[in-house]
């Protein structure tokens, strides 16, 4: 190794940042509250009905969803009682649900990011002042209607609702979980939002088990980990890398979204029965993915439904 990468490197452990990838790939020694190393998280719930299917799959499949990502199309497309309705399902089920609020960058009248290459690259951040606004007025709208855990994805945003939270305008208990569009992928940038007050991430669906491990060394926060990912971040199955995954990088949310593009699968105006079908595939594979853990990795223990450590709506 030259002098100058050790220097980096060396600066970059000083920072408390791993100088290289996991390759050794060692045991966390993390975990969540309870002790468990990984849990499920389904993502999808664009309705008060859809979580209702989720909810009955769930109990006829075994599975514990200890975590679900609600309104992915935008939850200024359900009225304010259904909102209600689907805080009240899932404090009753003990199932942490975090809202995906509007208004969305797919939203704005901006269409660059939509180009392919330079507009590509440029990102899933609010367009102006206004455009945050109204997404933190989507987010206490929410917070009225009982939930308290919320998806960003622009630090801008999470700069402001962290401090609103540390100040009372938002409750205290809120929590925050930063989305794959966020586009982080290395222990430098998942210590940075962890810094922000961000409560999980979510990083890229690719990263190789080296970088989730050097991930995990940098941060205590969960990390969200795709199982299965829409064609158009990649379409990877990494069902039977669970047991590494979990090793490495526990504690671990492990998530399933299949499909061909979040564009296409969270569409608002598709039918509610769609959305109930898609669900319960998805439960369908989290059951999978349980089958090998329990297969393969007996030792690595989940935790039972509701643990107390999540933030249950308030109905």
């Amino acid at each position: 190794m030259s002098e100058t990468l050790k220097k980096i490197r060396d600066f970059m452990e000083n920072m408390g940042i791993p100088g290289r990838d996991g390759y050794d790939l060692p045991t966390s020694d993390k975990s969540f509250p309870d002790g468990a190393k990984w849990r499920i998280e389904i993502a999808g719930v664009e309705r008060a009905s859809t979580l209702e299917a989720m909810i009955a799959e769930s109990k006829k499949r075994d599975v514990v969803v200890h975590r679900a990502i609600g309104t992915v199309g935008g939850s200024t497309f359900c009225d304010f009682q259904e909102l209600k309705d689907m805080a009240q399902m899932a404090k009753d089920e003990k199932i942490e649900l975090i809202m995906t609020t509007g208004h969305r960058k797919a939203w704005d009248t901006g269409a660059k990011e939509n180009s392919t290459w330079e507009g590509a690259m440029q990102g899933m951040r609010l367009r102006g002042s206004d455009n945050i606004s109204y997404h933190i007025a989507d987010i206490m709208r929410n917070v009225e209607a009982g939930f308290r855990g919320f998806l960003v994805y622009d630090e801008g945003v999470l700069s402001i609702v962290s401090k609103m939270r540390a100040e009372g305008l938002l409750p205290k208990e809120t929590v925050f979980k930063f989305s794959v569009f966020g586009g982080y992928c290395s222990a430098a940038g998942a210590k940075v939002v962890e810094s922000m007050g961000v409560n999980s991430l979510n990083p890229l669906s690719d990263v190789s088990l080296p970088i989730l491990s050097g991930i995990r060394k940098a941060v205590d926060i969960p990390l969200d980990v795709y199982t299965i990912v829409v064609d158009s971040f990649g379409g990877m199955y990494r069902a039977y890398e669970t047991p590494e995954i979990a090793r490495v990088a526990s504690p671990v949310y492990f998530k399933f979204e299949p499909g061909s593009s979040e564009a296409d699968i969270y569409k608002p105006w598709m039918f509610e029965s769609y959305h109930q079908d898609f669900i319960r595939e998805k439960v369908k594979i989290a059951s999978v993915v349980q089958e090998i853990m329990a297969k393969h990795a007996p030792e690595l223990k989940t935790s039972p439904k509701g643990p107390a450590d999540l933030v249950l709506p308030v109905a």
